[in-house]
């Protein structure tokens, strides 16, 4: 879980506009971080079955979301990657 102050500061700077909190490239920029804070978690816990299957859900949303996103836009789907360095 990230604290409410992080979130705040990746949807101001993902934000398509002011006060933008719902669109795709920061729901993507909020999930990714989510999925690296569990990651680390992982690492050092990893028999913690239940936090895997979240973990698992966020990435299953995470590439959902940018599908979406790739179909829809192709420029802001190759701007988000470059900007949150992603391997697609």
């Amino acid at each position: 879980m990230i604290s409410q102050e992080r979130k705040q500061a990746i949807m101001k700077e993902y934000a398509r506009t002011e006060g933008d909190t719902g669109s795709v490239e920061v729901q993507v920029a909020v999930l990714t971080d989510e999925i690296n804070t569990l990651t680390e978690h992982m690492k050092k816990n990893p028999k913690d079955y239940h936090s895997n299957r979240g973990l698992m859900k966020k990435i299953g949303h995470r590439r959902n979301l940018m599908a979406y996103l790739r179909k829809s836009d192709v420029n802001r789907y190759r701007d988000l990657v470059a900007r949150l360095g992603l391997r697609k």
